[in-house]
């Protein structure tokens, strides 16, 4: 119970930290929305919760400044701080020309009306402003560069508006006070040799940096596209609405440390960030709608479906707010073919697409899923997926382990699943199926610690499965509710479990447990079950003590979170069952077939 409480204050401090933004004059032609506040959706503004926040958040677009600090690394050469560039070459497009200014040994620029070549055999820094609706700026650059984006809005109609054939690393900075606009054609003349696979493209790295704006718009392939990786800074506002391709791709990784980042992607099976490499978050706030359906891929025979985030590696997040909401078919939140870990930080996940099938071949909507382990240390995750089979909550194909945060699930499948097996050693954890199991483990179910709710359907579905394995009790505060539930081993459990079968349970009822003199728990019932199982622990419990299960009492006061109370005044209520706990393990009304039972 000391646990839970302290994640409940931890969790309200974050909440306080995560609404301190400046607010940001730009709305433009894009016509941004402010997003809701950023509370978690268990947590209404005056403390109380309801189940009916998590299925009501909404994600939209926010352009609204943030107020953050940054450390800079002295000895690292992705910060634009830690280089000097002696030559300086100015360009200035007026629609149909380009005007350039200054000069540098090894820089050779040549323009083709508002279209600019730069050869360059040295650093050399370019400060690129005006505007053209036919124009562009290319580079071949043996050594580092840095581009100043000062007030340019640049379409090129035949292809990339930026496009940088260096494979050094790119410094480009968005000058304070200034926003920014790049739009490419809807075809593109590719010369032999060369590619070309975005509205501003990169052989190397893209290492931004700068307070101003930059929208990016791409009509044929990617926004924003790197051959290497990406960085994101405190400062940067970006834009990027991508009708074809993926909105941020890169080859070897992205990362973010801080900013705003905003993507709309509507192309079939397009990305938000899509990288061959890592996905590492650590600050700012990224946002990201994705609406395409899925595709067949007739070269792998296979499909696969739009994402927020799509990394062939790792997906890491340490800090910082990541917003996605995918409406398409097999569309997901974050999908990584290897680890994901959560360490810090805000994630918001919503799914309302079906699954897209291809003959026998198809790719379900998730909300987070990892192929490999997925691990929770801290932070705040709330994901609702509402789609129909398949649409499950978080889902690993390895081991899933929770170890500290706030995890907040709605579902149509499982809420939590995973292939191998579960563990939970403290946070926070809410996880309801509309359709399925609450929390579902294809292998052991281990629980040590924490605040653990788990909200199933009616038989055959269960609050807690993990099959035919192993299901052990620790420790922590634990509530299974649904048409069944696995039994927790009495040989491996040390903490005393009770698993009570009843009938007739209407939503908004309390369930509370008492001692002779003390309430250990009070739960509000988020739906009505004909017949449910309910399954009870707590370390309050001692074995061989006795205990009254009671249903309809009056709750006030408290702090509830997603019906789980704590610290309030409670009166009144049905007995239900008097549990004797001689056992580890006691089963009341419980049986393999009817009143809740397996």
């Amino acid at each position: 119970m000391k646990k839970s409480l302290q994640m409940i204050l931890m969790w309200t401090a974050i909440v306080a930290a995560s609404c301190s933004t400046d607010n940001n004059d730009f709305m433009g032609e894009w016509g941004f929305q402010p997003e809701p506040d950023n509370m978690m959706p268990g947590q209404n503004n005056d403390g109380s919760a309801s189940i009916g926040d998590l299925t009501s958040f909404d994600i939209v677009l926010n352009t609204t400044a943030l107020t953050e600090s940054e450390t800079i690394p002295s000895d690292d050469e992705d910060y634009i701080e830690n280089n000097s560039f002696a030559n300086r070459i100015e360009i200035v497009y007026d629609e149909s020309t380009a005007t350039v200014n200054g000069s540098a040994d090894g820089v050779e620029v040549s323009v083709n009306g508002a279209h600019v070549t730069v050869n360059s055999t040295v650093k050399c820094t370019y400060v690129l402003s005006g505007k053209s609706s036919d124009g562009s700026f290319k580079l071949y650059s043996e050594k580092k560069y840095s581009v100043v984006l000062g007030g340019l809005y640049l379409t090129n109609p035949t292809g990339a508006a930026i496009n940088s054939q260096s494979g050094k690393r790119g410094y480009y900075v968005l000058a304070d006070g200034t926003t920014n606009t790049l739009t490419d054609g809807t075809s593109y003349t590719i010369p032999d040799n060369e590619d070309m696979k975005g509205t501003l493209f990169s052989e190397g790295e893209i290492l931004f940096s700068g307070n101003g704006t930059l929208n990016v718009e791409g009509n044929c392939k990617a926004g924003i596209c790197s051959d290497d990786y990406i960085l994101l800074r405190p400062g940067n506002n970006i834009y990027v609405k991508v009708t074809q391709g993926h909105g941020v791709k890169s080859n070897d990784g992205v990362m973010i440390r801080g900013g705003v980042l905003n993507i709309e992607t509507s192309g079939t099976a397009a990305k938000g960030i899509k990288t061959d490499g890592f996905v590492d978050i650590s600050g700012g706030r990224t946002t990201i709608l994705t609406s395409g359906d899925g595709e067949y891929d007739s070269d792998d025979n296979d499909v696969s479906g739009s994402a927020g985030v799509k990394c062939d590696s790792t997906f890491t997040m340490n800090g910082g707010e990541l917003y996605i909401k995918s409406t398409g078919k097999g569309g997901k939140g974050v999908s990584s073919d290897q680890t994901i870990t959560v360490n810090d930080g805000t994630i918001k996940v919503i799914t309302t697409g079906k699954a897209y099938t291809y003959g026998s071949l198809d790719s379900k909507s998730k909300g987070i899923k990892a192929d490999g382990d997925l691990s929770i240390n801290g932070g705040a995750i709330a994901v609702r997926t509402t789609g129909g089979e398949g649409s499950e909550g978080i889902e690993s194909k390895g081991t899933l382990t929770i170890n500290a945060g706030t995890v907040e699930v709605y579902a149509y499948d499982d809420g939590i699943n995973a292939k191998a097996a579960i563990s939970i050693t403290g946070g926070y954890v809410f996880s309801y199926a509309t359709n399925n199991d609450g929390i579902d483990s294809n292998g052991n179910l281990n629980i040590s610690g924490g605040t653990v709710i788990a909200c199933g359907t009616t038989q055959p579905e269960d609050g807690f499965d993990c099959d035919q394995h192993t299901f052990t009790i620790t420790g922590g505060t634990v509530i299974g509710i649904g048409g069944g539930t696995s039994l927790p081993s009495s040989s491996t459990c040390t903490q005393p479990v009770a698993v009570v079968g009843a009938s007739n349970l209407n939503t908004g009822t309390y369930l509370t447990l008492k001692d002779s003199s003390n309430t250990l728990m009070a739960f509000k019932v988020p739906r009505s079950y004909q017949s449910y199982t309910l399954l009870l622990s707590t370390p309050s419990m001692k074995k061989g003590n006795s205990y009254t299960l009671a249903v309809g009492a009056t709750v006030s006061g408290g702090t509830d979170f997603d019906g789980y109370v704590t610290g309030a005044t409670i009166s009144g209520g049905t007995a239900l069952a008097t549990l004797n706990l001689s056992n580890m393990v006691t089963s009341v009304n419980y049986n393999t077939k009817g009143g809740g039972g397996r």
